[in-house]
């Protein structure tokens, strides 16, 4: 009797064995349907063996294997075993989470024939320029692995660079795979990669394409026939025969940080991919992650600038700060900014307002008696979005009617404070009557093809005013617009989390590089009551370089990342001391005595203590040694599973975290 080795999608760190025959080794990697409990699921098989830990006796028979893809490859199974052991995550649970959902499913529905699509035209390259040209000679596709990060100012050429590169690479042979950080990202890209290449077939892989259509992608990538793979964070786990180059654009951006099941950062695991595979991979940002910066710093990384934009036309946009402690602001606008807008009104040309806070106003109050319309599944306020008289959670998603009155005082006089997207925009038409505004967030932007339309008509001149949240802030190339105006970005000055001013930095950078991306001039106002601050000194003198210097001695000398290695357990439940207890019990374990290189802190509620009718809590697990941590975590975790918890307690670790 031959026995399988089958991963399953379980939250379980083990794999698990059936009996089979008419098998052999050729047959790993395929899926096969098992039993399991009173039904079936779907599995891949990893392992044959001839014998096994269980009674043979005890092991069911498994069901069909499935052979209608090939086998998963053995580079794959590398890439899931580094992830699942590097992260704690159970090698089922990666394995699986790399197939697309129909190739799980235990009665997958019929498929229709797709429709060919028309080749678009091919686009001319644009001239390189000396920077870009320096850039491409430091690559040689064909020197086996080598890690490469990419920092351009914005307009600076990042895609040119990368297309060039995906040309030599389909040249050889290759293929590539092309990482975004967000889905609104995708078609911009995407059609600039299809004109270029229109004869080459290219796929898109992210969680917005319907279940069909990414199947079909993933299957045209697994078999080869896709040469260029373009796609969001889980697209690194697809497995591509012919693959000889990486690029992640956008690299600082959390997007490729995996905040649930398995919490992954697929940066990360792109340059593990890379160095696993012997290939290079490209590392691309206008403002690196400081670990990446740091790596490049010590060498690990080599290090490609591009200073200039790429347009000669094209100039790095006037930053300009307005302390707003001595203005009177409109509804949170200066007269500064005001002005701003006017001028370019009658100029014919494009403003953005960004406020990275959507809805129309952050919390509805009471005066009379202190009411604030907060969550009651969270520790968050429900924000007021008066266009659809509604107050919505951002956090558990939780929908309420606007109360006619205060629901504790029956006071009728209840008011909005603060303000967001929606309440700027109403503002800003009263202001400029004549001009034709146009709202770009979640609540407006739902679907490919509402982003799709609204970006087409930014294009065609139909927008005047912008207001924005950080859906604009990257990847966009507005010519007309001229204009950047930023309101309420000091709230993350102050931030509790230490990670706070590098994402500010980051993101006033990208949105400062939508304005004077072509021949004309471009500015940005920055209002601040602190305009003495470095960070915005920085943003001035779009000096990243020195600001990351800043921020790198600040973290050395506090121990903080990338100066030390951390991890995080947390636990969440119903009531916040079964949290808290579970979390000092994990403290306690004999296990942690063997690793005297390994901190473990106190257990605290996490900043969100309270999400969707759970009480969660964390315990920081630290060390100036990642070999170290990694060789404590696999048995700390293990002595953790062996602890006795409430039944409606649910924990994990999470590896190199972003959120506190």
């Amino acid at each position: 009797m031959t026995v399988l080795r089958v991963a399953l999608d379980l939250p379980l760190h083990r794999l698990f064995d059936y009996s089979a025959t008419e098998i052999s080794a050729a047959d790993i990697g395929l899926r096969v349907r098992v039993p399991f409990g009173r039904g079936e699921r779907i599995g891949v098989i990893v392992d044959i063996s001839e014998s096994s830990d269980w009674p043979l006796e005890q092991i069911k028979p498994a069901g069909e294997v499935l052979r209608d893809i090939a086998p998963l490859p053995a580079d794959f199974f590398a890439l899931c075993t580094f992830a699942s052991t590097y992260y704690q995550a159970p090698l089922g649970e990666v394995i699986m989470q790399g197939l697309p959902v129909g190739l799980k499913r235990l009665d997958p529905p019929d498929r229709r024939k797709v429709r060919a699509t028309r080749s678009p035209a091919q686009t001319p390259q644009p001239a390189l320029t000396a920077e870009q040209t320096s850039v491409l000679a430091a690559m040689d596709l064909n020197t086996g692995f080598s890690a490469h990060l990419l920092h351009g100012v914005t307009g600076s050429g990042k895609t040119e660079v990368y297309l060039r590169l995906i040309e030599r690479a389909l040249a050889d042979g290759k293929q590539v795979l092309l990482l975004v950080p967000e889905i609104n990202l995708t078609p911009q890209l995407e059609g600039r990669v299809r004109s270029r290449f229109p004869d080459t077939e290219v796929v898109s892989l992210h969680s917005d394409l319907a279940e069909a259509a990414r199947e079909r992608n993933w299957r045209s990538a697994f078999a080869g026939d896709a040469s260029i793979v373009l796609g969001t964070r889980l697209a690194i786990f697809t497995p591509m025969p012919r693959l000889g180059l990486i690029v992640i654009d956008e690299e600082h951006d959390q997007s490729f940080k995996q905040q649930d099941g398995m919490r992954y950062s697929a940066r990360d695991v792109g340059v593990f991919r890379a160095h696993q595979l012997g290939i290079p991979i490209l590392l691309g940002s206008a403002t690196p992650s400081l670990e990446s910066w740091g790596n490049a710093l010590h060498k690990r990384y080599k290090l490609l600038n591009l200073k200039e934009r790429a347009n000669p036309q094209a100039t790095l946009p006037m930053v300009k700060v307005l302390d707003t402690r001595k203005m009177a602001l409109k509804e949170g606008v200066s007269e500064p900014l005001i002005a701003a807008i006017t001028e370019r009104l009658a100029r014919g040309e494009q403003s953005l307002v960004f406020l990275n806070r959507r809805g129309y106003a952050p919390v509805l109050a009471c005066t009379a008696c202190g009411w604030v319309s907060r969550c009651t599944r969270c520790a968050a306020n429900m924000v007021l979005h008066l266009a659809d008289r509604l107050l919505r959670c951002h956090h558990c998603g939780l929908e309420h009617r606007i109360p006619k009155a205060c629901p504790t005082c029956g006071n009728q006089d209840i008011h909005p404070f603060g303000r967001g997207t929606q309440r700027l925009e109403g503002w800003l038409q009263e202001a400029f009557p004549e001009a034709r505004i146009l709202r770009v967030d979640r609540d407006s932007v739902k679907s490919r093809k509402q982003w799709e339309a609204m970006l087409e008509r930014i294009h065609g001149g139909e927008a005047d005013i912008l207001v924005g949240t950080q859906m604009l802030a990257k990847g966009h190339d507005f010519p007309k617009l001229t204009l950047v105006g930023v309101l309420g970005a000091d709230a993350a000055l102050f931030a509790a989390d230490w990670r706070a001013p590098e994402r500010l930095f980051a993101q006033l950078m990208q949105v400062a590089g939508r304005a004077g991306r072509a021949e004309l001039k471009g500015e940005v106002l920055v209002q601040t009551q602190y305009p003495d601050h470095s960070l915005y000194a920085a943003l001035v003198a779009h000096d990243y370089p020195g600001f990351a210097a800043t921020l790198l001695k600040e973290r050395e000398q506090a121990g903080f990342p990338p100066y030390a290695f951390q991890a995080m357990l947390r636990a969440e439940a119903p009531a916040m001391a079964d949290s808290i207890a579970f979390l000092e019990a994990a403290a306690e374990l004999p296990v942690i005595a063997e690793h005297p290189n390994v901190m473990i802190y106190d257990a605290i509620p996490m900043k969100m203590s309270r999400l969707a009718n759970l009480e969660r809590g964390q315990l920081l697990a630290e060390s100036a040694s990642r070999p170290a941590m990694q060789a404590f975590l696999p048995r700390w975790r293990e002595a953790i599973e062996a602890l006795k918890s409430p039944s409606k307690l649910r924990w994990h670790i999470e590896v190199d975290p972003l959120e506190f």
